[in-house]
Formats: structure tokens, sequence, C-alpha cells
């Protein structure tokens, strides 16, 4: 496949994942992630070392402090095409709700994304961080 083609193919795979992010959909928004995925966000003092582990920390911070997404948007998109894997790296603009109130974090993010056997895109790492000033 050509360096196009597997770019559009992870941005269809970002897509995906990006809106079921910031629809809410949960199941659908893991299940844009190999099982064995890990996570590095800064508002955690660890990596999550699989995707149910990141799983279960949404489901807590959504019984414990009301966390919701209510939108998600993603602009300066760039896919980096490496054979069966990718790096798509973009600025992330969140609106989210707590118990104490709405909030818009403003934060950048990479996905590695690899193909998998059946053609498909699987992201396999992310790592989020907040978008800084200069």
């Amino acid at each position: 496949m050509s360096k196009m083609g597997t770019a559009r193919q992870v941005l269809e795979a970002a897509d995906r994942l990006v809106a079921a992010f910031g629809e809410g959909r949960v199941d659908d928004y893991f299940a844009c992630f190999h099982p064995e995925a890990t996570f590095i966000f800064y508002t955690t003092d660890r990596r999550l070392e699989s995707t149910m582990e990141w799983r279960l920390l949404l489901d807590r911070l959504a019984r414990e402090d009301n966390f919701r997404v209510l939108e998600c948007l993603s602009r300066e998109r760039r896919v980096q095409a490496l054979g069966d894997g990718a790096v798509f790296t973009h600025d992330v603009e969140t609106h989210i709700s707590t118990r104490s109130g709405k909030e818009t974090l403003h934060e950048r993010e990479t996905i590695v994304f690899v193909r998998q056997e059946d053609g498909s895109w699987l992201a396999v790492h992310e790592h989020l961080s907040p978008a800084g000033s200069v």
C-alpha cells in the first residue's frame, strides 16, 4: 500500500477514535485500541499498561467525579506512515464536564497505530500532554 493510502486509512482510524471519545461512545472508543495498548497522560502519575487499565480509570472518573466528555476537536493533524505502523499527531481541544463544572482542555497528542492482520488499524500507544505556549 502507498504511503498516501496508509495515511488516509490511519486518518480514518483516528477520526473514528476521536469521534467516539468526543461523543461519549465508550465502547466504540476503546474498540479503537489494541488490548495491550499503553497510555501516558500528564494527568496520571504512571503509565497505564493496557486498554483495560485506562477503561477502569475512565469508569472510576465518571463514577467519582461525574467526568464526561462533551466534545473533542482535532486540528493540525499529521500522519507519518512507517510500513505497518504509523504515528498520528494532532492538537486536541476537549470540552469536559465534572462535578466542578465545565472546562476546555487544550492538549497535544501522539497516537501510534499498527496495521492488524485483517488490514484494520488499531492504536497501540497514546501520549497526551498539555499544549504549551511560547
